[in-house]
Order: structure tokens, then C-alpha cells, then sequence
């Protein structure tokens, strides 16, 4: 039997494990597209979808995990016979191709939780990018890979069809946990392999007790402690991660075991848009021989690259291993965290740049997950938008978000973390009449709480939303730690603590079923 046939696959000319000089070529010569930067990048066009595609994603409803799954807008169900069909047609297409790509590699870097995966796809550009993503084994692992623990099937731009019951779309990303497969027709965005994979891990690992974040984390250099910081687009999490006082064990996805803190991918996924060396150094040069840039615009004659050039999309991102960052701890793991960081964009102006949280509150503003979008200028609006994603990371989740709020509370509890919201939006008024907060007081916010001087200033009660407000901090001033002070109308700012407050309890009744009455006690005092 061949390496595909338990897969169903049945092509000759099966590329396994390629290294990238060789995913470049077939690429070049391949895909439309696709050209080499002034710095060694392969570029990649992904096609009519930019992004992923959330409303169409879709887990198989069958009895070895029915009970489990938090069913609902997340995670819409199909039948068992729906996947089939799907599976089908991704198989047959792959079938037709001339080339297919096999890339064998694990998730997780503490060999204890890791799982093994197993990509087939038919596009060069996907098959390098998941070997940036996943985490590589060494020749001696992948002569031993054996059967993978989880198949993902790639069927790129080859359509689902929309008349197959429980498709809404042409696109469809659909997964079988009993089956063990994963199953992507009609978007060629190489993302949704990867948040695939990281959905996978949101099941596997609370089922054993295990914390799955959507966060980055990072290590002291000096002492060894662990921090995570969760945080939505836009918050400030990779712009945090990067300092050169620590080490980077990994920026975007994380578990946290009995044993410690543990990277899921073996590469960065980071947004390209505006990227600069001034700016972002180690990213800017991480983006050599061997990355891969999305759908950025680059000058014909020259192959430089125009970060800043967003006709093909504002979603412009880069793909590279993770060993091309100087400040990445290899392997990835940490210890058992001592901060834990919620970052938001509060474009209201009314919460505090810092605030302490309590076991309970942590739960409340981990399922709430909250930030602000500041609204377009289309027809005179300009009030921001509450936004809230359970857990930081609402898309990926599988089980209720409850389940990981108490693994986190638990965990928080049992090794002595402080948790810590961050507030890096707005002081002084909201959007539009106040100011964002200054870079550099957020980092020193950040920095006292590593430090450990945080955790022993005094603090005074939020009265709208129960929190523990630090009443000093080096290197910010002081008034700027108590927002009513900062605004020039208490009252107006009284009415818009109000406003934002009704939001979070409105959000919050959603998951009201799932949490304990102390939880449900930890959100606004009104």
C-alpha cells in the first residue's frame, strides 16, 4: 500500500516533505502569481478569498462528540453523509491534479500533547506555508512519522456545491473530529489550515485538562518568568511580544499544561500591512528565503515589496518559521505563567490603562473578550463599536467558553498568576476627542507588571466595573491611571462607563448558563 491510498489518494507524483527550494520552483513554474521578493520571499496570490471564511466553517454532528461541542453560530453542524460528499469532492479534485504535496509535521512542542498532522494539498505555496506553520521533524521523526493523528485535505479553489444540504457557499471548511479529517473546498487562504489545526487543539486539549489560548507568550530573560498576553486584532499583542527584554516563545497560540506553557506552531503568521524595519525590525527581517508573503503588491522591475500598497487586500501577511526570529526560545516552552495580560482597545476612553482582576473577574473578561472598533466616518458616524470574542479567540473555540474560562481560573489559582486588564485604546474622551494611549505608557505599564511593582501599589475600586485600579506606576502619570480624572466632563464620562457597561451585560447574558453566580457577580456594578 502507498503512503495515500488509507487517504484515498491515488496521484503518482507525489511531492513529500519538500524543503522550500524546491516548493519555490514548482511554485514559480506553477502558479500564477507567484515571484520572488528582493529579500527571498516567495510571494503567493490566494485567490479569490483573502481571509478565512468563518460563517462557513462546519463540524460533523455524530455521537463520540456530540455532548461536547458548544453548538451554535461558532460551530454550525452537517450530517456525517454532508462531510462525505465534501470529502469526496475535495479527494477527487485532488486526484486529478498532476503534482499533490504532503507535509508531515507535529502541533504542539512539548512532545507529551503534540499531535501529528498530515497536509495534502495541491499548491506548492499551501504545502510551504504549512511547513513554516506546523512544527518540523527532524529526518529521523519523519522517517518514523508512521500514521498522522489528524489528515487535513486541501482542496484549494475547487468548489463545495451549494446545493449539498447545510452549504451556504461555494466555500466550505468543514472538520470530523471522530473521523479525525479536515476538509477545506473552495478558498485557496492558506489561514484556514492553520486556524484548522488550532481548532483541532481546542477540542483535544481541555478534554485532558489542558488550556488552549489564543495568545502570544513570552519569557524573561532575566529571571525565567512566563507572561501571556491575549488580546484581539488591533490591541497590541505582537507590538507588546516584541521586546527585547524577553524571550518570544511564540505569538499566537499556546497551551498551558501542569508542566508549563507550551507554542502550538512551529512558525508566526504576522500581518504585513504597513510593516517597516524601524517599526517591527525582527519581522521585517525574518521575512527572508523561505517565508512567504500573501497578496502584497511589489514593484516588477525591482521585486521590492510595498507594505504599504493595499489593492489586493488590507489583510497582507507573512509566513515564516519561528527560528527566524533571534529572540525565539527553541524549543518553544516556558514555565507555569506569572502574568497573565489581557490587552483591549477601549475606543470609549472609560477603562483604566490597567486594572487588576480577581479569579472571578478574569472569567468574566475572558468569555467576554473584549475590544473597540472605531466606527467609519460614513454619514457623520464616528461612535465606536463594542466588540466582544469569548476567550480572545470566539471562531476557534469547540466546547462552551465557560470550559476554558474555568481551566484558566484554575490554573490562574493553582500556580499564583496575577492577571492583569490592559487597556490600550483611548484617555481623556473617546474617539474623537480623547488620545490614544501613548506607546510607550502602555510599555511601561507592561514592564511594572513584570517587574513585580505592580502587584504591590495600592489600589482603589472601579465603581462601575468592580476592578482594582493601581494608583501609581513608573513612567506613567498618574491621573492618566484614573480615566474619570482625565476627562474635562466627569459627567459625560459617568454616562459612557454607564453605556459600555449595559454592553458587556448584554453580551455576557449569552454564556450566563454556563458560569458559576460569583462569575456573573465579577462584571459591571450597575
Amino acid at each position: 500500500m502507498s503512503l495515500l491510498d488509507k487517504h484515498g489518494i491515488h496521484v503518482e507524483n507525489v511531492v513529500r516533505n519538500p524543503h522550500p527550494p524546491v516548493l519555490y520552483e514548482l511554485a514559480l513554474r506553477h502558479e500564477a502569481g507567484s515571484a520572488i521578493t528582493s529579500t527571498g520571499v516567495l510571494v503567493a496570490l490566494s485567490g479569490e478569498k483573502t481571509g478565512r471564511s468563518p460563517t462557513d466553517k462546519r463540524i460533523v454532528r455524530e455521537p463520540t462528540t456530540e455532548d461536547d461541542v458548544w453548538w451554535g453560530p461558532v460551530n454550525m453542524d452537517i450530517d456525517e453523509n454532508t462531510f462525505m460528499i465534501n470529502r469526496e469532492r475535495a479527494v477527487d479534485y485532488l486526484n486529478t491534479r498532476e503534482r499533490l504535496f504532503v507535509i508531515d509535521g507535529y502541533a504542539g512542542w512539548d512532545p507529551k500533547y503534540r499531535i501529528k498532522v498530515r497536509i495534502i494539498c495541491a499548491r506548492a505555496y499551501h504545502a510551504l506555508f504549512m511547513r513554516n506553520m506546523l512544527i518540523r521533524p527532524t529526518p529521523e521523526q519523519l522517517a518514523d512519522f508512521g500514521d498522522p493523528d489528524y489528515v487535513v485535505y486541501n482542496g484549494g479553489a475547487f468548489p463545495a456545491n451549494r446545493y449539498t444540504t447545510g452549504m451556504t457557499s461555494k466555500t466550505s471548511v468543514s472538520l470530523h473530529f471522530g473521523r479525525k479529517e479536515f476538509v477545506i473546498l473552495g478558498t485557496e487562504y492558506a489561514g484556514e489550515m492553520k486556524k484548522g489545526v488550532f481548532t483541532i487543539m481546542n477540542y483535544l486539549m481541555p478534554k485532558i485538562g489542558v488550556l488552549s489560548m489564543h495568545c502570544s507568550a513570552t519569557e524573561g530573560r532575566a529571571d525565567g518568568q512566563a507572561s501571556i498576553l491575549f488580546g484581539l486584532s488591533g490591541t497590541g499583542k505582537t507590538t507588546l511580544s516584541a521586546d527585547a527584554k524577553r524571550l518570544l516563545i511564540g505569538d499566537d497560540e499556546h497551551c498551558w499544561t501542569d508542566e508549563g506553557v507550551f507554542n502550538i506552531e512551529g512558525g508566526c503568521y504576522a500581518k504585513a500591512i504597513d510593516l517597516s524595519e524601524e517599526a517591527e525590525p525582527e519581522i521585517f527581517r525574518a521575512l527572508s528565503f523561505g517565508a512567504i508573503l500573501e497578496n502584497v503588491v511589489y514593484d516588477p522591475a525591482t521585486r521590492e515589496v510595498d507594505y504599504h500598497d493595499t489593492s489586493i487586500t488590507k489583510n497582507t501577511r507573512g509566513s515564516y518559521p519561528i527560528t527566524s526570529i533571534p529572540s525565539a526560545k527553541v524549543p518553544c516552552v516556558t514555565g507555569h505563567p506569572k502574568n497573565v495580560i489581557m490587552l483591549t482597545c477601549d475606543a470609549f476612553g472609560v477603562l483604566p490603562p490597567v486594572s487588576k482582576l480577581t479569579p472571578e473577574q478574569a472569567m468574566y473578561h475572558f468569555i467576554s473578550g473584549y475590544t473597540a472598533k472605531v466606527a467609519g466616518t460614513e454619514m457623520g458616524v464616528t461612535d465606536p463599536e463594542a466588540t466582544f470574542s469569548p476567550c480572545f479567540g470566539g471562531p476557534f473555540l469547540v466546547w462552551h467558553p465557560a470550559k476554558y474560562a474555568e481551566l484558566l481560573a484554575e490554573k490562574i489559582e493553582r500556580h499564583g498568576a496575577d492577571v492583569w486588564l490592559v487597556n490600550t485604546g483611548w484617555s481623556g474622551g473617546g474617539f474623537g476627542v480623547g488620545a490614544r494611549m501613548k506607546l510607550r505608557y502602555t510599555r511601561a505599564i507592561i514592564d511594572a507588571i513584570h517587574s513585580g511593582e505592580l502587584a504591590q501599589v495600592p489600589t482603589v475600586l472601579d465603581p462601575t466595573f468592580g476592578f482594582a485600579v493601581p494608583t501609581a506606576c513608573s513612567g506613567v502619570p498618574e491621573a492618566l491611571l484614573q480615566p474619570r480624572r482625565t476627562w474635562s466632563d466627569p459627567a459625560a464620562y459617568d454616562d459612557k462607563a454607564m453605556l459600555l457597561a449595559h454592553r458587556f451585560i448584554e453580551n455576557f447574558r449569552k454564556y450566563a448558563d454556563g458560569v458559576s453566580e460569583e462569575v456573573l457577580r465579577a462584571g459591571p456594578q450597575i
